[in-house]
C-alpha cells in the first residue's frame, strides 16, 4: 500500500531555514512524496528559497486576507498540515483553526484558543503557572515600584512579546520608569530578576495531546532572542516538571518552554506554544517533531520516546544566498 502525497505550509517562514530543511529531510528519509512549502509577508526571506513551492501572503494584521490567501494557498495544493513559526500568529489560528480546517481539509497545528490566551499573554502564563502550583519568578506591579517594595535588579517585558525585544533587565527606579514608557503604559509585566542557569525545553505531543518527546537544553548564548549556542542535556528533574505542567496546559505539537534553575528551583519564564528558533537542534539530535508529523498524518500512532542524544552542543551561523536578476536563488 502506497503512501498518500503530503504537503506540508510553513507559515512566517522568515529565516526559518533550518526547520524548512528539517521538514524536507523528515520527508525524504521516509520516502514520502510531497512537497514543503513556506510563505511569509516578504519574498525576501530567506526561507521560501529553500523550500520546494514559496507564496507570498499579506500581513497577518490583515487577519482576513491573511487566512484567506491561507485557505487558497491549502485548496490548490492540496496541503495536510498548516505549520505556524511566530507569535503573532497564533491567536488568530486559534480563532479560526475550524474555518480553515473546513474549508481546506489542512489540519492546522494549534492549540486550542484557551491554550494560546495563557501562552500568548505573560500575565495570563503567570498567574496560569501560579494556580497550578509551578515557581515563576515573582510578579511586580506599579503599586509595588511606587512604595518602593522591591529590590533591584527587575525584570520587564511585553505582555505579548517575542524574541526579548523590548524586554529589559532594570537596576534602578530610573530605568524601570524609562522601560515602562518605552514599552507602554499597561502593557507590560515586571518580574524579579533571576539567576541561574537557563534552559530551553523542546517538547512534543501528538494531535490528542500525548506527549511524544521531551528534550533539555542549555541556552549556552542567545542573539536578537533566539538561542545561538545550545547544549543538549538529559535534566530527569526538568523533564518530570515540564511532564507535569505539559498535562495540566493540555497543548499540542511542538512547544517551546524557557525556564530557568535557580536556587528556589525550577522557575518558569515563557510557554511558547510553537516550533521555536532552536527546534532544530532538538530534531537533529533525536527528538524529531518534523518526522513525528509525518507519521501522525500517515496515520501511526506515537509513544512516549526518551531517545535523543545526551550532551551534544550546537553552535548555530549565518550564511547567504544569491538573488540573481529574475529574483530566482543560485546557490
Amino acid at each position: 500500500m502506497g503512501i498518500k502525497k503530503i504537503n506540508i505550509l510553513i507559515l512566517s517562514a522568515g529565516r526559518r531555514v533550518e526547520l524548512v530543511n528539517c521538514f524536507k529531510q523528515a520527508r525524504d528519509r521516509l520516502k514520502i512524496d510531497g512537497d514543503v512549502i513556506a510563505c511569509d509577508c516578504s519574498n525576501l526571506a530567506p526561507a521560501l528559497y529553500f523550500a520546494d513551492q514559496r507564496c507570498q501572503v499579506p500581513r497577518i494584521s490583515d487577519n482576513d486576507a491573511y487566512i484567506e490567501a491561507i485557505k487558497e494557498i491549502c485548496i490548490k495544493n492540496e496541503v495536510s498540515l498548516i505549520v505556524p513559526t511566530i507569535d503573532t500568529e497564533l491567536l488568530l489560528l486559534a480563532e479560526r483553526r475550524e474555518e480553515i480546517e473546513k474549508a481546506t481539509g489542512a489540519r492546522v497545528l494549534i492549540s486550542s484558543y484557551d491554550v494560546i490566551k495563557i501562552c500568548r499573554d505573560k500575565t495570563n502564563t503567570q498567574k496560569w503557572l501560579e494556580e497550578h502550583g509551578f515557581l515563576a519568578p515573582r510578579m511586580i506591579s506599579d503599586e509595588d515600584i511606587e512604595a518602593e517594595r522591591v529590590t533591584y535588579p527587575l525584570f520587564i517585558k511585553p505582555l505579548d512579546g517575542s524574541s526579548s525585544i523590548n524586554a529589559f533587565k532594570a537596576d534602578s527606579r530610573e530605568e524601570i520608569d524609562t522601560f515602562r514608557e518605552i514599552i507602554g503604559e499597561g502593557q507590560y509585566i515586571i518580574q524579579d530578576f533571576m539567576e541561574g542557569t537557563e534552559y530551553t525545553v523542546d517538547c512534543f505531543l501528538d494531535f490528542e495531546g500525548h506527549l511524544i518527546t521531551i528534550v533539555p537544553r542549555i541556552r549556552i548564548a542567545t542573539r536578537s532572542g533566539e538561542i545561538a549556542k545550545g547544549r543538549i542535556v538529559r535534566d530527569v528533574a526538568i523533564i518530570e516538571d515540564v511532564k507535569r505542567l505539559l498535562t495540566e496546559l493540555a497543548p499540542i505539537g511542538h512547544i517551546t518552554i524557557q525556564c530557568m534553575r535557580t536556587d528556589e528551583g525550577i522557575e518558569y519564564i515563557e510557554i511558547n506554544p510553537r516550533f521555536g528558533g532552536g527546534a532544530p537542534m532538538s530534531i537533529m539530535a533525536g527528538a524529531d517533531s518534523c518526522e513525528n508529523l509525518y507519521r501522525l498524518l500517515m496515520g501511526q500512532r506515537l509513544t512516549y520516546s526518551n531517545n535523543f542524544r545526551d550532551n551534544v552542543t550546537f553552535l548555530r551561523f549565518d550564511s547567504s544566498i544569491m538573488l540573481n536578476e529574475d529574483n530566482e536563488p543560485e546557490m
